[in-house]
């Protein structure tokens, strides 16, 4: 509360000043640089001038505004990874349900303790797919959380899957991510007091495999282009 009114966020009675920290928000979040304000927004004084007009139209300082920004960006962002996860998931269970002699098992809607996001179960094998879900063209930016890292280095059957989407929440391409970049990219724990639990990695297109060569491998044809890489990410 306290570290509110100093940045202008509170009015000594708790009221004032967040009304107008609501006004901002609403007035922002809409705008066409919100979505990557985490990376274009990295201090007050980086603020775009329609979000510095809007903060000066609204008494808040250059400061509060900025804390403001961040946050709405923080809840918005984890509800829409939320609802692409979700979207992207189920988008692969319903391509891969299609292929006549495999199991599917949409195992993280049951926990999200396995480690990964869907199970395959063919004669021969099975498969083990952890799945990221990005609508954007651009670079591919995943989380990755500690449970998923180590299931990765234990699980031989493991695979890391870029799903993009469309706007209407359809597969426009699919890609393999490479274990061994997933391995060096991820950070090290630092002494015996620290230990980082998720990880935010931005993925460059020679980490990327078109398609999902590990069900190519063990899968007769024919297969959905898709999987082979067709259309080539970003599709």
């Amino acid at each position: 509360m306290e570290w509110l009114k100093d940045h202008g966020l509170l009015s000594a009675d708790g009221t004032r000043s967040s009304i107008r920290a609501l006004l901002f928000e609403a007035a922002v979040v809409e705008s066409l640089w919100f979505r990557d304000a985490d990376s274009l927004i990295s201090s007050p004084e980086a603020l775009p001038d329609d979000a510095l007009r809007a903060a000066d139209a609204l008494g808040l300082a250059p400061e509060a505004a900025h804390a403001v920004i961040r946050a709405a960006w923080g809840r918005v962002d984890t509800a829409e990874r939320a609802r692409l996860g979700s979207a992207g998931e189920q988008a692969l269970v319903q391509l891969l349900s299609s292929i006549s002699g495999v199991s599917v098992v949409h195992v993280a809607k049951e926990s999200d303790g396995f480690g990964y996001d869907i199970q395959l179960t063919m004669e021969a094998c099975a498969l083990h797919l952890e799945v990221k879900t990005t609508t954007r063209r651009g670079n591919l930016r995943i989380y990755l959380s500690r449970n998923e890292y180590e299931t990765m280095l234990h699980d031989g059957a493991w695979t890391l899957v870029a799903v993009r989407l469309t706007e209407e929440l359809k597969i426009a391409a699919l890609a393999s991510i490479k274990r061994c970049w997933v391995q060096d990219a991820a950070p090290l724990d630092r002494g015996l007091g620290s230990r980082w639990e998720s990880v935010r990695l931005d993925v460059p297109p020679d980490a990327l495999t078109p398609g999902v060569p590990s069900l190519v491998e063990v899968l007769p044809p024919p297969l959905d282009p898709l999987l082979t890489g067709q259309p080539a990410w970003p599709g």
